[in-house]
């Protein structure tokens, strides 16, 4: 698995892995989540061997309210 501090290039060696309950459904814009790490790793759910960004558990939460705040939009 090749790292950087802000993301992993093959996600697939990460295990773990589920969809977000606030990706869309019928769309194709599904986020996959895996929280069995210290970092929270967020990758495309049509790509799983893709890339994943990783965040910082505080950063995840801080991401999580401002989609719930209505603060980030597509």
């Amino acid at each position: 698995m090749v790292t950087s501090k802000r993301g992993v290039v093959d996600s697939s060696a990460l295990t773990g892995w589920f969809k977000s309950s606030y990706s869309g459904g019928d769309q194709g814009e599904c986020l996959e989540v895996t929280d069995n790490y210290t970092s929270v790793p967020v990758r495309d759910s049509k790509t799983p061997t893709g890339p994943a960004i990783l965040f910082s558990p505080g950063g995840w939460s801080s991401f999580v309210a401002a989609v719930k705040n209505g603060h980030l939009t597509a």
